[in-house]
């Protein structure tokens, strides 16, 4: 197994907004990562790039293997040494995530010359490479442009590129496709799908798309409130979900033939960590919810056909191992 998160929570001073996260990832996999905004995916996400510290945040409790290695007890230098050569990070907004003031090709070149030693001439040769595989036309004159002189579409593109620059093994991907239009979305994620399944390699896709998810991923992962609600693979999600909130999620997704003013939301809103509610925090929102919702916190238990729910009652359908 490339990836595997154990029990993992994060705390930002005094104030714990992420715990008990836990899920696996395996080469040529892709794992989706949905939930509403505030539910905890960002947070994930900087904890398995090692990037906690930039926004003061730990690892209390939990693991994160990576090929073996806990990197919650890792230093600095070898988280570094870790991201960007067999862990690359994908930032959900590619307009302020390239340096305005350099080039292209420059920018993408430093990733490979770090990581990989290459010399100048070759850096260069891999990243139009790269850009060409990616589908951006004339990538030698490309690599000449500045960011500005680019779309938003070409310019995710760009992050991509630098991120398989390193040649890793796992990409996370922020809402790669948060600003750009749909076609251009469904470019995005094609093109990241392609490389996973032709490279084998491994991909957190996080989003609050349950479409893309059902397009794109193997696994999904839904959280809320900062603690995991569901784990299934996708087409048994799909198919038939275990805790309300999933089934809220999917049902929140536009479908052909639906009669106008049938699209039903989520009512209320994810609580800020400030006001966390007791139990099941998805209790207050749940039209499922019943005795012991309001104050005890539902564990996670593994279901017959695979996966595992956090709910004292899962929808019907679903029998608990």
């Amino acid at each position: 197994m490339l990836l595997r998160v154990e029990n993992l929570s994060v705390q930002i001073g005094s104030i714990t907004p992420l715990e008990g996260v836990n899920f696996d990832l395996d080469k040529g996999e892709i794992l989706g990562l949905v939930g509403e905004s505030g539910s905890g995916k960002s947070l994930t996400a900087l904890a398995l790039a090692g990037l906690l510290p930039l926004i003061g945040g730990r690892i209390p409790t939990g693991r994160l293997l990576f090929d073996g290695a806990d990197m919650v007890p890792m230093s600095r230098s070898q988280l570094r040494a870790l991201r960007g050569r067999k862990i690359a990070f994908v930032t959900q907004n590619p307009m302020t995530a390239l340096d305005p003031v350099q080039r292209i090709g420059d920018q993408v070149d430093f990733v490979s010359r770090t990581h990989l030693g290459l010399g100048r001439k070759a850096a260069r040769a891999r990243t139009v490479e790269l850009l060409t595989q990616l589908r951006i036309p004339q990538a030698d004159t490309i690599c000449n442009a500045y960011p500005h002189q680019l779309s938003g579409g070409m310019k995710q593109r760009i992050v991509i590129a630098m991120a398989l620059s390193g040649d890793p093994e796992l990409i996370i991907a922020d809402e790669p496709t948060t600003a750009l239009d749909v076609t251009v979305q469904a470019q995005i994620i094609q093109i990241l799908t392609t490389l996973v399944r032709e490279r084998g390699l491994a991909l957190v896709l996080i989003t609050h798309d349950m479409g893309v998810v059902a397009q794109a991923c193997d696994k999904v992962v839904v959280l809320y409130a900062g603690r995991l609600a569901e784990q299934r693979q996708v087409n048994a999600l799909f198919g038939r979900p275990a805790h309300p909130y999933s089934a809220a999620l999917i049902g929140c997704i536009p479908r052909e033939g639906m009669a106008p003013g049938s699209l039903v939301g989520i009512p209320g809103a994810v609580p800020s960590v400030a006001s966390y509610p007791t139990g099941c925090r998805f209790h207050p929102r749940c039209t499922n919810a019943g005795a012991g919702c309001s104050d005890i916190v539902p564990e996670l238990r593994s279901l017959d056909a695979g996966g595992a729910v956090a709910c004292h009652y899962p929808l019907p359908g679903i029998e608990n191992a």
